[in-house]
């Protein structure tokens, strides 16, 4: 069963751009990308359950986070749109328009491969649950218990977009931690559905991630046979890394359509 997702919508005319965003993330994150799109689409950015603002619920499998974004869909009255997914949100994507081609105008995936991938984020789950339980006043606080888990500086800035005052005065995660924590092996795994996606599809990889190594392109190629390969001079967080070349590259491909 779908659940209603939070979203940013600038409205406007034209086929939207529905953003989604990857593990530990949220439609904030990309607010400076909404802010440069909106001149030239309507932009909709969503928040994924157990993320951002939306909802806490059991299931972090593909298929029930695609129905999440379909209902949106049909909540705001797109009959097609453009699907940028990130990470998670490009397994997302994928599954979405494996599911209901009918849907997607073009399909443009960051730094993900249509594969299962190994367990790597175990210390960022220690970190988020110390800070969860460690109740921080504030935003050093917060930091320094992260640090106990996660040496990556901008990593803990990351994720340190997810801390909200909560009703005492201290920090929370707004995250649903539990929930994405029970059903991990669900997002470890490939996308759901069975067909390949045969319409207009960009992928762009960071060359220093290993998300996309050369290893996956036969599997990336059988999934997304229309797939456009693009290579920036960055690692798994491109969007953040090389934001003009990310926009350049996802809007040279829209108007090539």
């Amino acid at each position: 069963m779908s659940i209603e997702l939070n979203y940013l919508d600038t409205g406007g005319d034209g086929t939207p751009l529905v953003v989604i965003h990857g593990l530990f993330g949220s439609a904030d994150n990309w607010r400076s990308h909404i802010k440069a799109w909106e001149e030239r689409h309507r932009v909709v950015a969503v928040d994924l359950r157990n993320h951002g603002r939306s909802p806490h619920v059991e299931g972090m499998g593909y298929t029930a986070m695609a129905d999440d974004i379909l209902a949106l869909l049909d909540s705001l009255s797109i009959s097609r749109a453009h699907l940028l997914g990130h990470s998670m949100g490009g397994k997302v994507a994928i599954t979405l328009a494996r599911q209901a081609p009918e849907r997607v105008a073009s399909l443009i995936i960051g730094d993900i491969a249509p594969v299962a991938y190994g367990h790597d984020h175990d210390s960022v789950m220690a970190g988020l649950r110390r800070v969860k339980e460690g109740r921080p006043t504030n935003r050093g606080e917060a930091d320094a218990l992260l640090a106990e888990h996660v040496k990556e500086r901008a990593v803990r800035l990351f994720l340190a977009t997810n801390l909200v005052r909560g009703d005492d005065e201290g920090l929370v995660l707004r995250l649903g931690l539990d929930e994405i924590q029970s059903d991990y092996e669900s997002i470890m795994a490939e996308p759901a559905g069975s067909e390949p996606f045969a319409g207009p599809t960009l992928v762009l990889r960071g060359s220093a991630s290993h998300y996309v190594a050369d290893e996956h392109l036969p599997a990336l190629r059988k999934v997304l046979p229309e797939a456009q390969l693009v290579t920036l001079d960055a690692g798994h967080w491109l969007h953040a890394e090389q934001p003009e070349a990310f926009r350049g590259a996802i809007d040279s491909f829209i108007d090539a359509l």
